[in-house]
């Protein structure tokens, strides 16, 4: 954890994510990170719903917040159905129901307010004890466009996950303004997650993706979004998904000019934020080749910039 915080302790990076974890839990690990001086603002994309009471899920990242002295991003996301009902007892029959009552809970409860909701899913009564912390932003995990409706309504950021850049362009950006205009705010930032694996040699780009998707590419709303944005996937056919993450530049491959390019193509189709995810190069090639790719990308990207 502690190097990839100093990317972003540096200046090199804006933020640290992470995604959920069932080894370590992430609030856990971000927490040992600022207790180990990393003061950096940080985000979780995403945390999964079914695995806190949305007290508890305002408490941790309002604790985070405190703990570092930087602004947080609370990302929450409802997780694949069988994870949902293996942890509930039964999937949720409206996932939007589920995710508005959760988190319109967080929002309200982070922004002190008292909260009474006896909802479908989720229940509370009561209100977080006034604490003066540095915003923490609420962020939704947006893959279709009801969902980005909702995340519009609601969210102060929309995270995407395996989301090719023309649908975000397309799809989601337009559902995201849709949603804000009805409810008669901003539209949310969007932060796209976005897989990269740099040229080395004997690297193999395919089963670097592979080994970061492939979880994803077995999951039916996964597999919905992606027919939609026009990739066709296999869950059988690992490799031959992964190239066509790589061809439609949902994945970003090659050189390091290479994949600035493809993350400038998510810039171009409106995210405002881009998290560099090498977790495919720290599962295949492990730690030192994820550091090393993020180094070469930022400091590409800060020379590009300057």
């Amino acid at each position: 954890m502690l190097p990839f915080a100093d990317i972003v302790r540096k200046g090199n990076a804006e933020r640290l994510w992470t995604g959920q974890s069932l080894l370590v839990e992430p609030y856990t690990a971000l927490a040992y990170a600022a207790g180990a001086g990393a003061r950096i603002p940080m985000g979780t994309s995403v945390t999964l719903m079914p695995l806190s009471h949305p007290f508890q899920a305002a408490l941790q990242a309002r604790s985070l917040a405190a703990l570092t002295g930087q602004p947080v991003v609370a990302g929450l996301g409802t997780g694949p159905q069988p994870f949902v009902r293996a942890l509930r007892g039964q999937a949720y029959a409206s996932p939007l129901t589920a995710v508005r009552e959760y988190a319109s809970t967080v929002r309200g409860l982070l922004a002190g307010d008292r909260v009474d909701l006896r909802g479908e899913y989720h229940a509370m009564s009561g209100v977080l004890t006034a604490m003066e912390t540095p915003p923490v932003e609420l962020g939704l995990g947006v893959l279709r466009p009801r969902m980005a409706e909702l995340a519009g309504e609601l969210a102060d950021v929309a995270i995407t996950w395996l989301t090719p850049p023309n649908y975000l362009a397309e799809v989601l950006v337009p559902a995201l303004t849709a949603g804000a205009e009805r409810a008669g705010r901003p539209r949310p930032r969007v932060t796209s997650v976005v897989h990269v694996s740099l040229d080395a040699p004997d690297r193999d780009h395919l089963q670097v993706v592979a080994a970061a998707c492939h979880a994803h590419l077995r999951a039916p709303h996964y597999a919905d979004m992606l027919r939609r944005a026009g990739v066709e996937t296999d869950p059988d056919d690992l490799a031959k998904s992964a190239a066509r993450l790589v061809d439609s530049g949902t994945a970003a491959v090659g050189s390091a000019d290479e994949v600035l390019r493809a993350v400038s193509a998510y810039r171009d189709a409106g995210a405002d934020e881009v998290v560099l995810s090498t977790i495919g190069l720290q599962a295949v090639d492990g730690t030192r080749a994820s550091l090393e790719a993020l180094d070469t990308l930022t400091q590409a990207r800060r020379t590009a910039d300057a």
